[in-house]
């Protein structure tokens, strides 16, 4: 026998659809960064991209718990002196919805080449429409226990 080496010719992407309409974002994230890995496919590999790509519809309705709507703060900078920028979750909600998601993603996913490849297979849109209907998306199935 031998051990199984994925091959780039072998690694078949499909597309998934999510509705992040009243899913909590730190649980969406993970389901969604696993998804993008392919940790839910028996060819995983952790040196090769073999994730499924991902839309994320509805993100302006994404819910989190506790007090993290006024105390959440995301933080960014110009790179210039004093050109730091934080910005409440519930100004980011209201300004860019997506933006939201998509980082929450992008901290669960590698921190190199492979993750940055991976985090241009995800697609989040504020509202219920999205433009991918000809990759005719299926919906994603949840491990948890809504789906």
């Amino acid at each position: 026998m031998g051990t199984y080496a994925v091959r780039a010719s072998d690694i078949k992407q499909d597309w998934y659809v999510v509705d992040a309409e009243g899913r909590i974002l730190g649980r969406l994230a993970s389901e969604v960064a696993s998804v993008l890995k392919g940790k839910r496919k028996p060819t995983y590999s952790t040196h090769m991209d073999v994730g499924d790509h991902v839309i994320v519809v509805n993100a302006e309705k994404v819910r989190v718990t506790g007090r993290k709507r006024d105390e959440k703060l995301y933080f960014r900078h110009s790179l210039y002196p004093g050109g730091d920028t934080l910005t409440r979750f519930r100004d980011m909600q209201a300004r860019k919805p997506d933006e939201i998601i998509r980082l929450a993603v992008k901290g669960m996913l590698p921190k190199n080449s492979l993750g940055r490849a991976m985090i241009k297979k995800l697609k989040v849109y504020a509202g219920p429409e999205h433009p991918h209907e000809a990759q005719s998306p299926r919906p994603l199935v949840w491990s948890g226990s809504k789906s």
